[in-house]
């Protein structure tokens, strides 16, 4: 979570026994400990009231649907999915004088243009 592996976590555990003491970390650690559980309170109130306010259609809505990066991964998915059905080979048209490439035969070269 954020990145913080364990040697890293026990980096700041040291840290935070020198810097505040022993007899004051369980202290801290109950307080940090209320205020994640007051933040995620929070969150789920805030959750639950949009739900509210949006309506039934949106009973399911999760607070992560709301992030613009997932929003736009969902649309280009959705589109991409809907394409691959969709897709049909371009049709070869040739011009006036022109006549499309056989498959495997290279395109005409002029040096003096290059």
């Amino acid at each position: 979570m954020f990145g913080v592996g364990l040697p890293e976590f026990a980096v700041i555990a040291v840290i935070a026994i020198f810097v505040f003491g022993p007899d004051k970390l369980p202290d801290l650690a109950r307080q940090a400990g209320r205020m994640a559980r007051q933040v995620r309170r929070m969150a789920n109130n805030a959750r639950d009231e949009l739900r509210d306010e949006l309506g039934p259609e949106y009973s399911d809505l999760e607070l992560r649907d709301l992030d613009p990066r997932e929003i736009v991964r969902r649309h280009i998915t959705e589109a991409m999915e809907e394409d691959d059905d969709d897709y049909e080979p371009p049709v070869r048209r040739s011009r006036r004088g022109q006549r499309p490439l056989e498959d495997g035969e290279a395109p005409p070269y002029d040096v003096d243009a290059t």
